[in-house]
């Protein structure tokens, strides 16, 4: 429950990866959150290895009931583009996890969105931790989803510095076209980016303390916790590198505790002509217009709450409170 209300519907929107997997994890054993589905999309790996992985995550989580859907194989433009060297082979680690002993609903993402949205008698908040490709599919084949969706809090975008490239974070720039259509769809919308993104660490003896529990879904966690080191370019097994970055997971937090990030409506808009700059957001943080404004006229832009700042105690304390309590 969150502040004495019910929980929150919500369905996570993933390229099961390990942070996504740390998410998942924690979205189905928060008692605030209500995960009605789980839809799946090319990005950290192909997207039948998402499938596979997430199947896996949620049987382990003690949550096999959640329905997970088969979605989009590559961007709506872009050839698909893996992040395997941050991930593994296998997405999860390499973590040599066995296989599902289910198999995804018999509908495909949009499809499965479309349904749980619509049926969901309170409004659903989407989080998408992954590419955008399947929120915008379903933002352009079926509008009138719009109407029962209280918030998109997506993974993904920079006010600063990227990842994939020096100005764009990877889930963008896997897919700018999907991205600039989920802003422009009227639905309101955070940024959990790069920003706060990087800053929310697990201590290493936390993460010890999970690989050492007897309960499957925790052990899990912590497992994947020690495959996210702090500092990138460290190993998991250095000496000392033993703290675990949260990633995707810090936007389920923000949902289940929004006051644990500090966020400020701003203009965004995503570049899509090609080059260097393809994939950033551009987040206009100036306090009055510019020149260019001035001059040319002012062009209307998407009002974002971006995320630019996050107390890391608050989400740490409640990501490991969280995925260590009994499955329900």
């Amino acid at each position: 429950m969150r502040n004495g209300r019910q929980p929150v519907p919500v369905i996570i929107d993933c390229d099961t990866g390990v942070d996504d997997a740390l998410a998942l994890l924690f979205a189905v054993r928060h008692p605030g959150i209500d995960l009605r589905a789980v839809t799946c999309v090319a990005g950290n790996t192909d997207v039948d290895g998402v499938v596979r992985n997430t199947l896996t995550v949620l049987e382990r989580a003690g949550a096999a009931d959640v329905p997970v859907a088969r979605g989009a194989a590559r961007p709506l433009i872009e050839a698909p583009r893996s992040a395997r060297h941050v991930h593994g082979h296998d997405g999860m680690g390499d973590l040599a996890l066995p296989a599902p002993r289910r198999t995804p609903v018999d509908a495909d993402a949009v499809t499965l969105l479309r349904r749980e949205i619509l049926a969901s008698p309170r409004p659903v908040t989407l989080v998408p931790t992954a590419p955008l490709t399947n929120i915008a599919l379903l933002l352009r084949t079926h509008p009138e989803v719009t109407r029962n969706i209280e918030r998109i809090v997506f993974m993904g975008g920079a006010a600063g510095a990227g990842n994939a490239t020096p100005v764009a974070e990877f889930n963008v720039w896997h897919d700018p076209e999907a991205a600039a259509i989920t802003l422009t769809a009227g639905v309101p919308i955070t940024m959990y980016g790069l920003d706060v993104f990087t800053r929310v660490v697990v201590p290493g003896d936390d993460v010890r303390r999970l690989r050492a529990s007897a309960e499957p879904g925790a052990r899990l966690a912590g497992d994947l916790l020690a495959h996210r080191p702090a500092h990138p370019g460290s190993r998991p097994d250095d000496p000392g590198e033993d703290s675990g970055g949260l990633g995707d997971a810090g936007a389920v937090c923000a949902v289940a505790d929004p006051e644990g990030l500090t966020t400020h409506r701003l203009p965004v808009e995503v570049s899509l002509a090609p080059g260097p700059a393809r994939g950033q957001t551009i987040v206009d943080r100036r306090p009055r217009i510019g020149e260019s404004e001035l001059h040319e006229g002012t062009r209307e832009q998407t009002l974002v709450d971006v995320g630019l700042d996050v107390d890391v105690e608050r989400y740490v304390r409640l990501y490991l409170a969280t995925v260590e309590r009994p499955p329900a």
